[in-house]
C-alpha cells in the first residue's frame, strides 16, 4: 500500500504545477530507508495542528499518527520537512501523502534508519 500511496505524490505535485501554482524546491536531497523511498522509516505523532500551505503538504491535526517515508535534507534557511501518510479517525483522512515540518511531530517508533541519501526529483522537490 505504501508504494501505491507514494506513486500519487508526484502526480499531485504535477496537478498543482499544471494549475499555475509556483512552487519552490524544498530540498535537493532526501534520506530514505531504501532506494525507492517506499519503506516506512518511522511512526510519528503530531504535537500540534498544521494547515498545508499548498498541495505538496498535508493537513495534520494534533494527535494524528503519521507514517514517515522520507526526510528531506535541510538546506540553507529552509525548514526540515518529512514526507509521510496521515492516518486519522475519519476515512477521508486515511492514506493522505505529503510533506510536513519535522518540528511538528515526535517520532514514536523507528522501523528502519534513513541511511540512503538520494536526490529529490523535480516532481518531488
Amino acid at each position: 500500500m505504501a508504494r501505491i500511496l507514494l506513486l500519487f505524490l508526484p502526480s499531485l505535485v504535477v496537478i498543482c504545477a499544471g494549475h499555475g501554482v509556483f512552487m519552490d524546491r524544498l530540498a535537493s536531497k532526501k534520506l530514505c530507508a531504501d532506494e525507492e523511498c517506499v519503506y516506512t522509516i518511522s511512526l510519528a505523532r503530531a504535537q500540534e495542528d498544521y494547515n498545508a500551505p499548498d498541495c505538496r503538504f498535508i493537513n495534520v491535526k494534533k494527535g494524528q499518527q503519521i507514517y514517515v517515508y522520507s526526510k528531506l535534507v535541510k538546506e540553507n534557511e529552509a525548514g526540515e520537512f518529512w514526507a509521510g501518510s496521515v492516518y486519522g479517525d475519519h476515512q477521508a483522512e486515511m492514506g493522505i501523502v505529503g510533506y510536513f515540518p519535522s518540528s511538528l511531530v515526535k517520532e514514536q517508533r523507528v522501523y528502519q534508519e534513513a541511511t540512503k541519501e538520494l536526490p529529490t526529483t523535480v516532481s518531488l522537490s
